[in-house]
């Protein structure tokens, strides 16, 4: 058995070499376990890259028996974020394509290493993160809660739906994730997953077993001081996603593919119903009408995923007030309001209308963009759903 178990471990080396992998261990305080780690791993590969962030027990010592390894340590802890990010500085310059990262506090098991590298493959840029069951027992409950918590941004974020976003056990594509990061701490390992699917990077899960030792596991994790980091970090990264890259996407499918494509495969054969299409189309319309200037996107988007509507729908024709429509809606607006509100400055619609006119009528235009827009909201609605009802028939019959 050990001569069959040495030749398995030869042949997870050779293809840890072949594919330039090494495995990055960051550690701080975690002696108890460091040294079951280290020697757990070197069963699969001597490619190790330890970052000691700080340590002020007895790593230090532990690690000078292990001189053959590649080392890292800081004068003082850093955090997480920064001790992996200056692993994979030192990953790249030693050579390597990818980086497994697995946690000093024994969580663990480096039996799930070539897991790993088997799901590798030469088709596209993968990024895998190891989905722990967060149900066994002694899983704590703030890591359950907190897991939930990552996953529902991370899908708000990206569209991407993972099971655990949370676990250290990851194997990264170093050539393809972000080269530049604005987070040092816990919060790293969010960023770093949400800036990777947002650069294409296939982000997914896999399998991996885990234990959670009372008497030796140590964490770091400061509830209030790195949940609040979390949150911020959070924020922004929905802004970006709202205001830039989901309209990014949408408009890179819409060149990619030309109008007419674009507007069949995800308009008129995407899998949504058509009640749902045009439910889509309904939002879009009233959010471009109404004057929510300059949040448009963030609020179609926002809406469409509140109400589990066809976001690609609901934003291109939230773009119905385009430049050539403007005057008309803006007018239409005016006009409408002005059966409800009364104005001391009649407008009228010609070259003398200016800016200042429209400030002077601002009521009656308010209310007339939320009555305008809840009228085309309706007639684009139910004529969507008609035509989108006709395709469907028309298909069925073909």
């Amino acid at each position: 058995m050990e001569e069959i178990k040495t030749s398995l471990d030869l042949s997870n080396n050779e293809r840890m070499n072949q594919n330039k992998i090494c495995v990055i261990v960051p550690t701080y305080n975690n002696h108890k376990t460091l040294k079951r780690v280290l020697d757990s791993v070197l069963l699969y590969t001597a490619n190790i890259i330890v970052v000691n962030d700080g340590s002020t027990d007895e790593t230090s010592r532990i690690l000078e028996d292990y001189q053959q390894l590649a080392q890292i340590h800081f004068p003082k802890n850093s955090g997480k974020g920064m001790a992996l990010r200056k692993g994979f500085k030192e990953a790249i310059r030693l050579g390597y394509d990818y980086a497994i990262t697995i946690d000093s506090d024994g969580q663990h098991f480096a039996s799930d290493i070539p897991n790993f590298v088997s799901e590798l493959s030469n088709d596209s840029p993968l990024l895998l993160i190891g989905s722990r069951n967060m149900m066994q027992e002694g899983v704590p409950k703030k890591s359950s809660f907190g897991n939930k918590f990552s996953n529902f941004w991370f899908w708000f974020e990206t569209g991407t739906r993972l099971e655990d976003t949370q676990s250290g056990f990851r194997l990264y594509p170093l050539k393809h994730i972000p080269k530049n990061y604005f987070t040092n701490k816990f919060e790293f390992e969010i960023e770093v997953i949400v800036r990777s699917a947002w650069k294409g990077i296939q982000v997914k899960n896999i399998p991996i077993k885990v234990l959670y030792d009372p008497t030796e596991r140590v964490s770091h994790f400061r509830p209030f001081q790195d949940f609040t980091r979390i949150s911020v970090l959070n924020t922004a990264l929905v802004f970006v996603a709202l205001f830039y890259i989901k309209p990014r996407d949408i408009f890179n499918k819409l060149k990619k593919k030309g109008i007419r494509k674009f507007f069949l495969e995800n308009i008129l054969e995407s899998n949504d119903s058509n009640t749902t299409k045009s439910l889509s189309i309904a939002l879009g319309v009233f959010i471009g009408i109404s004057p929510f200037w300059g949040l448009q996107t963030v609020i179609v988007l926002a809406l469409a995923v509140l109400f589990k509507l066809n976001k690609v729908i609901s934003f291109t024709f939230s773009n119905i007030s385009f430049p050539p429509l403007i005057p008309f809606i803006i007018y239409g607006s005016l006009k409408i309001g002005s059966n409800f509100i009364q104005s001391s400055k009649p407008l009228l619609f010609d070259s003398s209308m200016t800016f200042s006119d429209i400030q002077v009528n601002i009521n009656q235009y308010l209310v007339g963009s939320f009555i305008l827009a809840a009228l085309m909201a309706i007639l684009f609605g139910l004529s969507g759903y008609l035509l989108l009802t006709i395709f469907s028939t028309f298909r069925n019959k073909k």
